[in-house]
């Protein structure tokens, strides 16, 4: 299939199964693509075993040709990102930098250690092989909330906007610190980096302290080239230009290209918006930026679904993945729990803070992304289907009851 092909299929299908839902189900619109394009996998599934092999192989070829761990971190990431940052409030989100950077951070090795010491003893007692470092691989796999998951279903909850700042503020940051703890982990694990802290910190300081960097530069940049104009349509193609140049020059200076971009997305949606916009420009710049994010969401949750049709799912597999469920979890609630209480003292939070912000940290096409990039071999083809049962669990389960648990008990305290 050439390029336009696959990209037609896509973009049909989303439209396809968002028209049904928003015709007959009314679901979130990411959630309802996603639980379609399972149904529709499932069902191609069950053709392919009952001889039906045609349009089971047509979808495989689909699947792999789209790539979604390289179509996620090349390209769609970045704008997503961007789209996301743009729509935060930067005094909010100062008036939680400590809880921020904590989960973002401490928050994130937490995880990576607690889902992969866990697991080593789990994989073990179901009778499955999984060298320790590995196992540590897999939980920063499933380390990072995702941006993407957290920002689509954030939109439709009514939760304080405190709480909302800061599982949104901890998703757009803490995927850059997982992306640099994932490349840690599997440059020792291949033997390409040494297990030290000057090794791990000069990885963190080139990626992570390199990306934010770079994302102040492009942002004041931008800033800069709106300020001298007022011409929405090219601002527009400014701002375009600034995140898909901006993420391509972070990739090729083995810098963080997420964090860059939702750097410049903070800057030119706070002093952007006040300083460098006329009123027509804002409006349809929000505009235009909404719809990249509705139509890139669809996509990637559409495929997100449909590698469910290139995954190893043998039972001991399946099993160990609905195990790491409950590990992801526990790690989370502890990751959570220890910065909110450490800063209690110091400032209120909501009584049900801990276990909203623990059920919200979803797990999305990231940990899907960074499990498609490890080299084929034994440990990819355990990884891979067991964060994809995370993944699943995470959208279709926590991001359905997500509204309900940030719903009961808040006040609107920061």
């Amino acid at each position: 299939m050439t390029l336009f092909e696959i990209v037609a299929i896509l973009l049909s299908l989303s439209a396809l199964f968002s028209y049904i839902n928003a015709r007959f189900i009314g679901l979130l619109t990411s959630i309802a693509v996603m639980a379609f394009s399972l149904l529709f996998s499932l069902v191609l599934v069950g053709l392919n075993h009952l001889g039906i092999h045609d349009l089971t192989d047509w979808a495989e070829q689909l699947v792999g040709q789209a790539d979604l761990g390289r179509t996620l971190l090349d390209g769609l990431l970045s704008f997503l990102l961007f789209a996301g940052a743009l729509h935060v409030n930067l005094d909010d989100l100062a008036e939680q930098k400590w809880l921020v950077a904590l989960l973002a951070s401490l928050g994130v090795v937490l995880t990576t250690f607690l889902v992969g010491g866990a697991l080593w003893f789990v994989l073990d007692w179901l009778g499955l092989s999984l060298p320790f470092i590995y196992c540590l691989l897999f939980g920063a796999v499933v380390a990072p909330t995702d941006p993407v998951a957290v920002l689509a279903i954030l939109k439709s909850v009514d939760a304080p906007d405190s709480l909302s700042t800061k599982i949104a503020g901890e998703s757009l940051f803490n995927d850059g610190v997982a992306v640099v703890v994932f490349l840690g982990i599997l440059g020792i694990a291949q033997g390409e980096r040494e297990a030290t802290f000057s090794s791990i910190g000069l990885l963190f300081l080139e990626e992570a302290v390199g990306g934010l960097v770079l994302g102040f530069l492009l942002g004041y940049i931008g800033y800069r080239l709106l300020r001298q104009l007022d011409n929405y349509q090219v601002e527009i193609l400014v701002t375009v230009a600034l995140v898909a140049g901006g993420y391509a020059l972070a990739n090729r200076l083995h810098m963080s290209g997420p964090l860059a971009v939702v750097v410049a997305g903070l800057m030119l949606g706070n002093h952007g918006r006040k300083f460098a916009m006329s009123e027509k420009t804002e409006a349809q710049l929000d505009t235009f930026w909404e719809l990249v994010d509705e139509l890139l969401n669809a996509v990637l949750f559409l495929l997100m679904g449909l590698e469910l049709l290139i995954l190893n799912f043998e039972l001991p597999i399946l099993w160990a993945g609905l195990a790491a469920i409950p590990l992801a979890l526990l790690s989370r609630l502890v990751a959570v729990g220890i910065p909110v209480m450490a800063l209690r003292p110091f400032r209120e939070f909501n009584p049900n803070s801990i276990r909203a912000m623990t059920w919200g940290g979803l797990k999305g096409g990231i940990s899907v992304a960074l499990a498609l990039s490890l080299p084929s071999g034994p440990e990819r083809d355990l990884i891979l289907p067991m964060a994809y049962v995370v993944v699943v669990f995470s959208i279709l389960v926590q991001g359905l009851t997500l509204k309900r648990v940030m719903g009961s008990g808040h006040r609107k305290t920061p």
